[in-house]
């Protein structure tokens, strides 16, 4: 079967843990007797840098005539100096909107082989196995007015969180699709005691769960999810909440398992492909020296293949190998301990592949 993938490197580390994806999805290729054609776009600084603009016409137009888009990294202090409209960050707000990407999948995992990496006490994150449901295209980092005023006593700023009823409804929904494939639980974050905005939110999450009578519905405000995120994430299966809770929550999140190095992400929604990135950013400062952990952006491959393609088989076979890798004793760098050996971007990729031939074989 043959799939188009748009590939956008990005920025820092990018182009090195893309490689590395690219070399994990040949792999998969050849195993599985699928065939990949990929297109190369540009997005975020290498695009300012290059075309004048975050998210150039052709990004989206390779990016809308694909079955699913991969992406390394973006930004980076190079740009931090720009105008807001011309920061990285908003080729891939961009592109987001552009491609009806409104719900983002953060899978928290912890391994086994990886809990003494966590800043956490082992008995708190063994066992995490959380999913984060975010809201991407809507809340303040879309809603207008955004922007700066001059008024009689003063500069002041605006920022507009706006929401549809129906954007709303279609992440939760989302969230209790997810959870029917879980452990059948949603905890919706909001902020309903301050925000109008949430209490719409609790309503619709009130709403939609009576469609699903499987599935256990708990509300949280948010600063007390971002403690119990802390203080006991094993309680949690499905998290789903609005886009800025959302951003702050998932990195918080992200820390359990020991490194951003290690989780991957998914943006899906609407007709068209979904776009799957890890976490972690660019990196500029080990950008170039082959010592980026890569299986981020290598299990970001095994959710393209879960979500989009619909291959569970394989995305089995990718998420096995990274699991083998990493009990067999192989580290980078942001997850060694002292005393364990490192290995380099091209190394632990070539150990991934190794797995993923010797799974298939057997």
């Amino acid at each position: 079967m043959n799939k188009k993938i748009t590939v956008i490197p990005g920025d820092g580390i990018g182009p090195e843990v893309i490689r590395s994806a690219i070399k994990v999805l040949d792999c998969i290729a050849a195993k599985f007797n699928h065939e990949f054609t990929y297109q190369y776009a540009k997005l975020g600084g290498v695009a300012i840098d290059e075309e004048g603009t975050p998210l150039p016409q052709r990004t989206i137009d390779l990016c809308k005539d694909s079955d699913g888009v991969l992406l390394g990294a973006v930004g980076g202090p190079k740009w931090d100096t720009l105008p807001g409209s011309l920061r990285p960050e908003k080729g891939l707000l961009g592109i987001r909107k552009a491609l009806q990407l409104y719900a983002n999948l953060r899978p928290v995992k912890a391994h086994k082989s990886l809990l003494d990496a966590s800043t956490l006490k082992k008995e708190v994150v063994e066992g995490v196995d959380l999913l984060i449901v975010r809201e991407l295209t809507g809340g303040l980092y879309f809603g207008q007015p955004q922007e700066r005023r001059h008024e009689a006593d003063g500069e002041a700023v605006v920022d507009t969180l706006y929401y549809k009823k129906s954007e709303i409804e279609r992440i939760v929904k989302q969230a209790f699709e997810l959870a029917r494939l879980r452990n059948k639980k949603v905890t919706s974050v909001d902020k309903a005691n301050v925000l109008e905005s949430s209490r719409l939110w609790r309503e619709v999450a009130v709403e939609v769960a009576g469609n699903y009578p499987d599935i256990e519905l708990e509300h949280m405000l948010v600063d007390n999810a971002a403690m119990q995120l802390i203080r006991n994430p094993k309680q949690f299966d499905v998290v789903v909440t609005e886009n800025m809770f959302g951003d702050i929550l998932s990195d918080e999140a992200s820390m359990l398992t020991g490194s951003l190095g290690m989780l991957p992400s998914a943006s899906i929604g609407g007709d068209g492909p979904g776009l799957y990135e890890p976490i972690h950013g660019s990196a500029p400062d080990i950008a170039g020296k082959n010592i980026a952990n890569p299986l981020a952006t290598i299990l970001s491959v095994a959710m393209m293949l879960r979500f989009s393609f619909h291959w569970i088989e394989e995305a089995d076979a990718i998420e096995e190998a990274v699991t083998n890798v990493l009990e067999a004793g192989y580290r980078t760098g942001d997850i060694a301990e002292k005393g364990e050996t490192i290995l380099n971007t091209d190394e632990m990729t070539e150990k991934v592949l190794e797995n993923i031939h010797l799974a298939i074989t057997n």
